[in-house]
This record gives structure tokens, sequence and C-alpha cells, in this order.
């Protein structure tokens, strides 16, 4: 306690201070708590007659703000994004390495910790691309730099992901399951071995001790296959985006199943989901600037692993009897002609767009089916600004 309480009055006090017992982080029961409802307090330090302490805000709702997905923003533009989200009260900053082979997520991570002080940070990874002794040891450097606020999604490498790579095919929730496991062992800053049918490595230990022996990892999900393990093996799950929250209902379903199954608490398992986001004063306008988004989901690299997958989840916006219909659209013309052969209804369906009112109430739909962390990526540069002022808490 004598840390913690130095760290308070140094200005440097964060939540997982409020306590940690049985290897469990004051966030993590403070999260627990608050699950079931769609709203949370904050906490924070503040000045008072020259001493600091705590202070409970207003309650407000919880949300995020993701990147990286896209190529029309640069690491240090995203940045400063994110640095007037953590100002204004957006509970995680979160950036995606996509199969489109967009920036880094270590480099882009880094330079998000230097521009905040209070939101987490989190990032997909897909694994097989990096050794899970080299994910643990970004993971473990990261939540140093940033005074551990960092959340890792391993995401399972598909055959698409492997063939880009010139990686052989391997069975995904086997070398996903592994890779989350060693990544586990190794955070703990102590000399582990693990043996697996993938994974092998024995004695192996960082050089310094990594400042949590925990960090969460949310296991990014699309098909039945993924939702179950990531019930299985996660702490949480980042449901994808371009998914409508009639599928998200069905996918939290099955996620439920997995976490009881399992004998974990369904309370304190996170349900966290990547949203497309377009805000404009008319909704055919945030419709079409938003199209883009939507048809790179039904592009030839990324159509086998996600349109089946979400409909045998149950998502009822997409039609199997259009997907030929974009595959020829994309062979034609390439991105341009799928994209105008996209109907409106997917854009609708699948996302929250329109004018602000229509945004903040499409949102709501994904609360109410149990999406407790909303985390909104924007369809264009100038969505960034109208999303953090639609939902800033402050």
């Amino acid at each position: 306690m004598g840390a913690q309480l130095e760290r308070l009055q140094t200005g440097e006090f964060h939540l997982e201070d409020c306590c940690e017992r049985d290897g469990v982080t004051g966030t993590e029961r403070w999260r627990a708590r608050l699950s079931t409802s769609r709203s949370r307090s904050l906490s924070k330090a503040i000045k008072c007659g020259g001493h600091r302490a705590l202070h409970r805000r207003e309650i407000v709702e919880r949300i995020g703000l993701a990147a990286g997905y896209d190529s029309f923003m640069s690491v240090q533009e995203v940045a400063g994004w994110m640095k007037q989200a953590d100002k204004r009260g957006f509970e995680i900053g979160f950036f995606s390495e996509t199969i489109e082979l967009m920036r880094d997520s270590v480099s882009a991570l880094a330079a998000f910790g230097l521009a905040t002080e209070r939101m987490a940070l989190g990032c997909v990874q897909v694994v097989r691309l990096r050794t899970p002794i080299l994910m643990a040891q970004s993971l473990a450097t990261l939540d140093e730099l940033t005074g551990g606020r960092m959340i890792l999604a391993p995401g399972a490498c598909t055959k698409s992901h492997a063939r880009r790579h010139s990686l052989e095919p391997i069975d995904p929730i086997l070398s996903l399951t592994e890779w989350v496991e060693a990544i586990r062992l190794l955070v703990t800053g102590e000399k582990v071995s693990y043996q697996g049918k993938v994974v092998n490595f024995n004695d192996v230990g960082f050089g310094w001790k990594p400042i949590r022996t925990h960090i969460p990892l949310w296991i990014p999900a699309t098909s039945r296959t993924g939702l179950r393990a990531a019930g299985k093996i996660g702490d949480g799950v980042l449901l994808n985006a371009t998914c409508s929250p009639e599928y998200s209902a069905n996918a939290i379903k099955i996620l439920r199943e997995s976490v009881e199954e399992a004998g974990k608490n369904w309370e304190a398992f996170e349900v966290a989901q990547l949203i497309n986001c377009s805000i404009e004063d008319d909704h055919e306008t945030a419709l079409d600037a938003i199209r883009w988004e939507v048809a790179s989901k039904f592009s030839p690299i990324q159509i086998p692993f996600i349109a089946g997958p979400k409909m045998r989840v149950g998502e009822p916006y997409i039609r199997k009897e259009d997907l030929p219909g974009f595959e020829e659209a994309y062979k034609q013309g390439g991105k341009e002609a799928l994209m105008k052969a996209i109907p409106d209804s997917y854009a609708e369906g699948m996302t929250a767009s329109g004018t602000p009112e229509e945004v903040r109430k499409r949102i709501q739909q994904y609360r109410d089916v149990g999406v407790r962390l909303p985390i909104l990526r924007a369809a264009a540069p100038h969505h960034v600004q109208r999303i953090i002022d639609l939902f800033a808490s402050n």
C-alpha cells in the first residue's frame, strides 16, 4: 500500500492500484461489478487543498475509439485523436493489424501510449506472424511504457493469413490456444517452459520483471468456433466489425455458454465490439461514406473467412445469393465496382451510420443485446471528431 500511496500522491495512480487480491487486479474486480450495466463510474485523482484524493464522477457510458483498418490517417494523426479521446473520457483506444497490411500495432501503440495518460490501449495481433515469445515481450514492454494500460487481442491465423505471409496452414484454433497459453506464462516474468503441438520452448524468461503479471487477453472472434474458443481461453472477446446487433445477440449467446462451460464468471468476462461508424448531417451521405468499409469485407481476400462464418452465427443482413454478384463486381471493376454493388441494407444493418441521433440510437442497440464496450471506428477522418464529440463524457 505504501507504493500505491506514493503513486497517488505523485499523480501516477492507476485503477489497478485499487486492490489486487488472489492475482486479480482492482480493475478486473471493478469491471466485474459493473459489467451488467451499460455504464460505469470513473474514478480519478484530483487536487484538493494541496493534496490528491479520489473523486467519483457522474456515471458515464463505456465507449472506445478504434483505428488501424484504414489507410487515410497516419500514426501521428491517430495519436492526436487518441490524446483527445483520452482527455474526454473514452475508456480505450484500439488499433487493429489487418490482412490488408496496414500499419503495425507495436509502433502505433507506442505512439498512443506516449500521447495518452489514462485510457486503456489495445490491439489485434494475428498469432504465428510473431513468435509467442516476441508477442509477450512486446506486450510487457508496451505495458511498462503505458503504466499498465495494455490489452492484447491475439487473433487466429486463418488459411488466408497464412497464405499471405507464406506460412504453412495450421489449425487456427490450435495455434491460437497455444500462443495464448504461452503468452500468459511469459508475462508472469518467471522462467517458464511450454510443450505444445505447435509451440515449444524450455526455461525462457525475460531479462526484466514486467510491471503486471497478468495482462488481459481478449480473443477476436467471428465464427461459432472462434466464439467458443474465446469463451474458453479469453479474458474477454472482441466481436468483429461490420456486424449487426442481431449478429451480436446470437454471438453473445454462444459466448456465454462457452464461458460458463469453462467454469468462468460471465460477469467478469469482457464483451467488446468494434463498430463501424459514419456520422453525417443526412442519412444517405453517411451510408455512402461507410460503403467502402462494408465492401472491404466482401473482397476476395476477406470473403472466405468473413461472410460464411457470420451467416452461420446468424447475421441476417448478408444474403448468400448476393455473394456471387460481389465477386463478379470485384473481378470486373475492383474495389470501386464492389462498393457500388453493396446495397444500402448492408451498410444500414451492419454499421452505426446516419445522423448523430441515428448513430447514438444504433450504438444503444448494440448495448441492449449485451455489448458492454462499444469501440467505434470512423469511416472517414472528419468522422473522428464527430464521434468524440457525440460520445465524450466531458
